[in-house]
């Protein structure tokens, strides 16, 4: 039976930045549902929301200290029951973030660990190497740069033992040979879907389980925010049991999804996590990772339906998110970046399975050169200033109106400056221009959930970046420097001028 994520266009909420309802300069709750009509305009069928969970916001919500309750910042229960009303009301499922990794150095576990070293056992504490225990236990590195090891001061004021944290330093990783672990992760999933919560992102759902003994990493991988298939922090094949138990859980709330964070490249690796006891739907980011180049596209694409095909599962599709550069800006900026952007969208339209769109996305956005001063990624600060971090496509939504803030906080100090040239970036600006990159979504969204040519599982490669759906479409990409003939058919939908019976360079059409 199918089942309603199979198809679904999800739209990515990072709530600081998607509206403000109180005037603080950050997004919240409130903003999402004030926002709701507008999402259902653009025709999508679920959300997800970025942590919203209590948090010191170190890394910005991904590290909670209570995962059974909103920060004041984003608002409290109520709104959140308050946007759940509302969704559901307009036929809009929510998915929210789980982080079992990590939880916060400010979690009540945590705080008790360091006040009584026989409570460790939640977390990875260990004894340090050397004659004084000076070294880190092994050599392992943060994914947000510098060292995964923090070495603690013991109640009697001596330094003592170090504890891991794959990210940064207040995000301290969970033991999950603990059973009490798995415990309190029911315990969170079973909260939120009671309440209503139609499934979860599961971040980091290449993580949690580490390899017996922690063995020190063959090659010492520095770069920030990457991992490789071969290394030992992840990907561990005990991370299995772990969504196992998650999915024992999800199959008492059968309409529910579970959507994974899988950084993992090779498809048998990725496959994995995709059984029928394990996640329902797994991020497969080699769409994200393809540069704009014909093979690459290809490659990526055929790769991910493989991937998923292993497992009998549904390919899940994305362009962006909270932790990637924007695509306009990835492919070159500017014009020709938003033509490659809107021309890659109906690329990833018109493939089976479900698609993620990031909040403004759909308007076009570029990344933001900000300033250093403004800066809040703990990757700017653990890689030593070396790395800017993920800021630049974490600025909030422009709304209305001609001077920033742009409709989207009554206080022009928002927790991200908006620059002040993205008044032809508003959604009121391109609400009611035919050409704009949101009619141009819109429209992609509402022919693919109310088209028959869109139907079946797999493509068929016709030439080069043409390929049909066994429904009928038919998607041509131009990703080469010389106009092509444009096929024989009806024109659904171009993301750019055509051209005397050709498609242009930087340019996508679905026919049938």
């Amino acid at each position: 039976m199918a089942t309603w994520w199979e198809h679904a266009v999800f739209y990515q909420v990072y709530p600081r930045s998607f509206r403000d309802s109180n005037g603080d300069g950050v997004g919240d709750l409130d903003g999402v549902t004030a926002g709701l009509d507008y999402l259902s305009s653009l025709g999508v069928d679920a959300l997800w929301l970025n942590p919203v969970m209590v948090s010191p916001m170190a890394d910005h919500g991904y590290d909670v200290a209570d995962p059974r309750d909103v920060d004041p910042l984003f608002g409290d229960l109520d709104a959140l029951d308050r946007l759940l009303d509302s969704a559901h009301a307009r036929g809009i499922r929510i998915t929210m973030d789980l982080v079992p990794n990590h939880t916060s150095s400010a979690h009540p576990w945590f705080v008790e660990a360091l006040a009584n070293p026989a409570r460790r056992d939640r977390y990875i504490f260990r004894d340090g190497r050397g004659p004084d225990g000076s070294v880190p236990p092994n050599n392992w590195v943060s994914i947000f740069g510098g060292p995964a090891w923090t070495r603690v001061t013991e109640p009697d004021g001596t330094p003592g033992q170090w504890y891991l944290h794959l990210f940064d330093a207040a995000q301290p990783d969970l033991n999950w040979d603990n059973p009490e672990v798995f415990d309190d992760l029911e315990k969170t999933l079973r909260f939120w879907l009671d309440r209503g919560v139609d499934g979860f992102r599961i971040d980091v759902a290449h993580g949690m389980a580490k390899p017996p003994g922690l063995p020190d990493m063959s090659v010492v991988d520095t770069a920030v925010l990457r991992n490789s298939d071969d290394d030992p922090r992840f990907d561990n094949e005990s991370v299995h049991d772990i969504h196992r138990f998650i999915r024992t859980v999800f199959d008492d709330y059968p309409d529910a999804v579970a959507v994974g964070e899988v950084w993992v490249r090779g498809n048998e690796q990725f496959a994995k996590y995709l059984r029928p006891d394990e996640l329902h739907l797994g991020f497969n980011f080699r769409l994200v990772q393809a540069d704009y180049d014909a093979d690459e596209i290809r490659d990526a694409i055929d790769n991910a339906l493989a991937a998923a095909a292993l497992a009998g599962a549904t390919p899940t599709w994305t362009l962006s998110n909270h932790d990637v550069e924007r695509e306009v800006t990835r492919y070159g900026g500017g014009a020709r970046g938003l033509a490659r952007a809107r021309a890659m969208a109906l690329v990833m339209l018109a493939l089976p399975g479900a698609v993620f769109i990031y909040n403004g996305e759909e308007l076009g956005l570029p990344n933001v050169e900000l300033p250093d001063a403004v800066l809040q990624d703990p990757v700017w600060e653990r890689s030593g200033h070396t790395e800017r971090g993920r800021d630049g496509c974490r600025v909030p939504m422009p709304w209305q109106g001609s001077e920033a803030p742009f409709g989207f906080s009554t206080n022009p100090d928002t927790w991200l400056p908006i620059p002040a040239n993205w008044a032809t970036l508003t959604v009121a600006h391109q609400e009611h221009d035919p050409d704009s990159t949101l009619a141009f979504y819109r429209r992609a969204v509402q022919l693919r959930s109310s088209r028959s040519e869109f139907g079946g599982n797999g493509i068929d490669w016709l030439d080069g970046l043409t390929f049909r759906r066994p429904g009928g479409l038919v998607c041509v990409l131009n990703a080469g420097a010389t106009a092509l003939p444009l096929p024989a058919g009806e024109v659904l939908l171009a993301s750019g001028p055509l051209v005397d019976g050709t498609v242009p360079p930087d340019t996508a059409v679905w026919l049938v």
